[in-house]
């Protein structure tokens, strides 16, 4: 659906203070519930990491991390319930889209609601002056009469990207790129009839600091060549709050929606609290893989 087509609609907007790795992945995961249920409008938030973390897909194995490295940096370790591979969570905006399957800006299969939110992302780039932003499918269409598949997996973020442990070592499906090199990844999950997609966007400083941290020690000037961050892409200092109301006006313009500013309801804080003690912040979710 082009993106003038979208009816306008309301969405609560979230900026959300810096919090760890166990608690950013249970607020996600309790507005994607309460979403699911109508209780809570579908909502665009944005936040940061204290202390920094090395996030996991879901079904990324443990043995990918160097545990002593991670310790010795001091960096926090959590497994997200999206797929995907290894972030560094550090130096970053992370945003996070939640919404009904029904919802229009969502709807379909992964790879074209990949699309359509890629467009929020790229007008927001280009509202900070970003040059060379692109957004392009990797893997091969469905052959010709045959649509592509409407029953997804529960959890996406790997397409096209072979088997590196490292989530910027290359970009999938629709995922932002700047002058080639890969400036945002995604990943997405769906359940409770609710899509949650989030995915990060390196501020500044050393892209390659998550190699140590790997154990197939991936090659830094490789990454380098792959990857940038919007400062290298922009060419001068940016902080959080400039790309986070960027970004919120190019949601907000690409599909057509009114961003209201809200904040957690007491349900979801309650959501919060059990989702991080019972699952984000457990040794049986971290090593489940």
């Amino acid at each position: 659906m082009p993106v003038s087509n979208y009816p306008l609609a309301t969405w609560r907007l979230l900026r959300s203070d810096p919090a760890d790795g166990a608690t950013n992945m249970a607020v996600d995961e309790a507005i994607q519930r309460m979403v699911a249920t109508g209780q809570v409008p579908p909502t665009l938030r944005f936040y940061a990491w204290e202390p920094a973390c090395l996030s996991l897909g879901r079904a990324q194995p443990l043995a990918d991390v160097n545990l002593e490295a991670l310790r010795a940096a001091g960096y926090d370790l959590v497994r997200r319930p999206t797929g995907g591979r290894g972030i560094l969570h550090v130096d970053e905006l992370t945003y996070s889209v939640v919404a009904p399957q029904v919802e229009p800006r969502v709807a379909g299969g992964i790879v074209e609601s990949y699309r359509r939110l890629s467009a929020g992302l790229m007008h927001g780039l280009e509202h900070l002056g970003i040059k060379g932003i692109a957004a392009d499918r990797r893997t091969p269409l469905p052959p010709a009469g045959r649509a592509e598949e409407s029953k997804p997996p529960p959890f996406a973020g790997e397409a096209g990207g072979g088997k590196s442990p490292v989530c910027f070592q290359v970009p999938s499906d629709y995922e932002i790129t700047a002058m080639g090199r890969k400036l945002a990844g995604s990943a997405q999950m769906r359940a409770r009839s609710a899509v949650l997609q989030h995915g990060v966007l390196p501020l500044y400083g050393d892209i390659t600091r998550i190699c140590p941290l790997l154990t197939a020690c991936p090659d830094p000037v490789r990454m380098h060549a792959r990857a940038t961050t919007i400062e290298q892409a922009l060419g001068q200092p940016v902080t959080w709050d400039d790309v986070a109301d960027a970004l919120e006006a190019g949601f907000a313009e690409a599909l057509n929606i009114n961003l209201e500013p809200g904040t957690l309801t007491g349900e979801e804080r309650a959501w919060v609290t059990r989702l991080r003690a019972e699952k984000y912040a457990t040794e049986e979710w971290t090593r489940r893989v």
